[in-house]
Parts: C-alpha cells; structure tokens; sequence
C-alpha cells in the first residue's frame, strides 16, 4: 500500500513538471514573434548606470501577464546603463537590450510583477513600444540605492507624446 501511494505521488509530481513544461513552451511559441532590440548606438553617451535586477516583461498594465520575448525572458541581474539616445540593459548571459527614447512609453514605480511582490514602489516599470501595436513593461529592481534617480533619468527621456503608463502598477484589490 505505502509503495502505491509513492508511485502515485511520482506520477502526479511528473505530471505536474511536464505540464509546466508544456505550458513555457507554448508561450516562448506564442511570443516568437517579439523580440527586444539589440546592440548600443555608436557615440551613445552614458549618463547613468545601475546595477539592477531584471525580473520580467509584461503585456501592458497586465503586471501578471509575462511575455517570453527573446532574450527578456527570464530574470537576470545586470546593469541598465541610460545613455543620451535610450536605455541599454545589459543583462548577465544575454545580449545588451537598447530601448531607444523614441520607444519608450513611460517610466514608473510599481510593487507588483510576475514573480515579485516588493515593498510600495520598489519596482521601475518601463512602458515601451515593441513595434508599432505593442506596449510592454520590463520590471528593473535597482540594487544599488533608490531607483528615483534611475526613474528621473528615464523620464527625462520619454517623448511628450502623452504617457499611457499608469503609476504603481499593480494588481489592483
């Protein structure tokens, strides 16, 4: 009796991995099509850097919803470097993600993301543009001091065509 109450908790457990599985590939399959931009502008000046954790990307005001967009994926620790044209992220085992100021949509605090609930305001949520039809957030927890200055820097950035970000993005109770 106890051996089948162990093999029927392996298989359940097995189960319970594999659907994991299938659901993360089916997702990565669903966001093929977006990708992050890649590589640094020549001449960009550096004005500020941060060392940050990375924690996810996001549909838009969907703080629960993770897009699997290459190489935005998964978390990662790294350094988000703000220089005059845009925003590099340059993450540990990934190549440097630049978001442009012209895609960037807003900057803001939030408290919640996928994975990660932290004290009011700990997170940088950055609204941008992935093409033309597509708002996401990336979600930057700044390691190194108060991500005001990371947020104020940005903000600095986005054009005045009217932010669509909303602060402290959340799940709403």
């Amino acid at each position: 009796m106890r051996d089948l109450a162990i093999a029927i908790t392996i298989a359940v457990a097995l189960l319970v991995l594999l659907s994991m599985l299938f659901a993360w590939r089916r997702r990565l399959r669903r966001d093929s099509a977006l990708s992050a931009p890649l590589g640094v502008p020549e001449h960009a000046e550096v004005t500020d850097r941060h060392e940050v954790l990375y924690v996810s990307t996001t549909r838009h005001d969907q703080p629960l919803e993770r897009i699997a967009m290459s190489p935005l994926a998964y978390r990662a620790r790294g350094e988000a470097a703000v220089t005059d044209r845009g925003l590099a992220l340059c993450l540990d085992g990934a190549p440097t993600v630049f978001l442009a100021s012209s895609r960037l949509v807003g900057v803001d605090r939030a408290t919640v993301t996928i994975d990660r609930v932290v004290e009011p305001g700990g997170l940088v949520r950055v609204a941008w543009s992935v093409d033309d039809d597509t708002i996401v957030d990336s979600y930057l927890r700044v390691a190194d001091g108060d991500p005001q200055n990371l947020i104020s820097e940005l903000q600095r950035l986005v054009p005045d065509t009217g932010d669509t970000a909303t602060p402290d993005s959340g799940v709403n109770s």
